[in-house]
């Protein structure tokens, strides 16, 4: 009994410390150049992505064509992904900008709204979705950060878990074309 309080313990200790290092939207305020979703998604764009399990392993590959259109305060950004196991999917998500840094956007395998807001550089974004894994369906939980790098390449870094603990995580660079 005394050694299961000692791991509870610890365990709760990790959780604490792990939940106080986790980065905030404001550490980017004053980063440049300024991530605008309605000017970056906009036109052709291409990513280029990995997906690691909860340890770090690479799971799979993808990239994808990206079509984005913003047309006032609405844009459509449809995604065609090609893993490299030869699976073929595709996401159309339908964004609202609400303020100048405020967004929400719904897509097919989203649960409800994704919530987004930028500052500086960056973006974080999340949301609830459902995943396949072989034959099980899953609801998780994404945490998107998106980092512009320059006006023409962004970095999305996002990490996936399930009932609060880490799952997976995936990793694009996306870059403009047009």
């Amino acid at each position: 009994m005394k050694s299961m309080l000692c791991a509870f313990k610890f365990t709760l200790l990790a959780f604490l410390l792990t939940a106080c290092s986790t980065p905030s939207l404001d550490d980017y305020q004053s980063t440049t150049p300024e991530l605008h979703l309605d000017q970056f998604f906009n036109g052709k764009l291409m990513a280029y992505g990995i997906i690691l399990d909860r340890s770090g392993k690479l799971l799979r590959r993808f990239k994808a064509d990206i079509d984005a259109d913003w047309k006032g305060d609405q844009g459509e950004i449809k995604e065609w992904f090609e893993f490299d196991d030869g699976e073929k999917t595709t996401r159309v998500w339908l964004l609202t900008k609400q303020k100048d840094n405020l967004y929400v956007g719904q897509a097919g395998d989203v649960i409800g709204m994704a919530y987004g807001e930028t500052k500086g550089s960056a973006l974080f974004w999340q949301y609830d979705m459902q995943i396949k894994v072989d034959d099980e369906t899953y609801q998780v939980t994404l945490d998107d950060w998106m980092f512009l790098f320059d006006e023409q390449r962004l970095f999305n870094k996002t990490e996936i878990t399930k009932f609060g603990f880490k799952v997976g995580e995936v990793i694009i660079y996306i870059e403009k074309i047009e």
